[in-house]
């Protein structure tokens, strides 16, 4: 744990002129006066740590040493490119991979270019979870990931509706969608790849079997084409609906984007009043229910008659709720 400590000590005075004990306490997350007994047992060791003394005092290298312990490992490597997600790299375990990748890549920059990451970092960054919402980090994804970067077998329990199933599996690869995680496996023996919603896990038990990857799986396009399958499956009921014509623009914002631009290109001519008549792909008429109610007066439901009537009834209810 030391060793590790005093190296990025090194790496941290090697990527930047000089730091104050308060700034390397803060990065290596110990106290000034831990910081002080490295310099000093880093100096015993022959690497030139110089403390400069007084208020803008603080420690830096002398004479242009240089470490030759730049070299990136293979999990720095990886967790690199994930460096722009900060919040998934926490999660999955690999911050501390990141950060030392980071910082060795740092070192090795000239000296004009130090500052690259931070300046990135203040211009950049990734927020996946969608609004008005506290994404909770699933209790299994650090054992996943493990097994996911390591090409192991496991077998994992997990909850379909109010029972628990059991597979094996072979983890090829994980996703972030809006704050969700989900893993795309292959099922052992089967040969089928399927997606699996982490937080659905109730027990997950790495084995020391690894598995061989196809080196044809292409992770974007299979989560695309399985996106895109689980989207359609939803809308297994349809509404006829009218709409304004600012109904019509705000209709993909209120409901599926794909859904909407379908019934949209699918709509005929605007009436008289310059309204449209749509067949709109839903999930249920207890959903349309509440996403069309969002379009307000601009919207007006044609079929099926069960949900006109709730509308109905909802205007009904909103004008006694207003009448002066």
């Amino acid at each position: 744990m030391r060793a590790a400590r005093l190296i990025r000590m090194v790496l941290l005075l090697q990527s930047r002129p000089s730091m104050t004990a308060a700034e390397l306490a803060r990065e290596l997350e110990v106290s000034e006066r831990t910081v002080t007994r490295d310099a000093q047992a880093l100096s015993e060791a022959g690497v030139p740590v110089y403390a400069d003394r007084g208020r803008a005092g603080g420690y830096r290298l002398v004479g242009g040493y240089r470490t030759r312990l730049t070299g990136l490992a293979r999990g720095e490597a990886e967790a690199l490119f994930l460096s722009g997600v900060p919040g998934a790299l926490r999660e999955m375990g690999l911050d501390d991979a990141a950060s030392a990748a980071r910082l060795k890549v740092s070192a090795a920059l000239l000296p004009s270019l130090r500052d690259a990451s931070r300046t990135a970092a203040q211009r950049f960054h990734l927020d996946a979870p969608s609004w008005f919402r506290e994404p909770g980090t699933p209790a299994l994804l650090p054992a996943v990931a493990d097994a996911v970067w390591d090409d192991r077998r496991i077998r994992a329990r997990y909850r379909r509706g109010s029972r628990e199933a059991e597979r094996e599996l072979e983890p090829y690869g994980l996703v972030l969608k809006a704050g969700e995680w989900y893993l795309c496996a292959r099922v052992t023996g089967h040969g089928s790849f399927r997606a699996y919603r982490v937080d659905r896990f109730t027990g997950v038990a790495t084995g020391g079997e690894r598995f061989a990857r196809d080196a044809d799986f292409d992770l974007p396009a299979f989560w695309e084409e399985r996106a895109e399958q689980f989207a359609r499956s939803l809308l297994r009921a349809e509404v006829v609906v009218r709409l304004s014509p600012d109904g019509a623009r705000r209709l993909r914002h209120a409901v599926d984007a794909r859904a909407a631009g379908e019934a949209l290109e699918r709509a005929g001519a605007s009436d008289a009043e310059g309204w449209v008549t749509a067949t709109l792909a839903v999930e249920s008429e207890e959903v349309a229910h509440a996403q069309l109610t969002a379009l307000g007066p601009e919207a007006e439901v044609l079929a099926p008659p069960a949900l006109r009537e709730r509308f109905a009834r909802d205007a009904l209810r909103l004008a006694a709720r207003y009448r002066p």
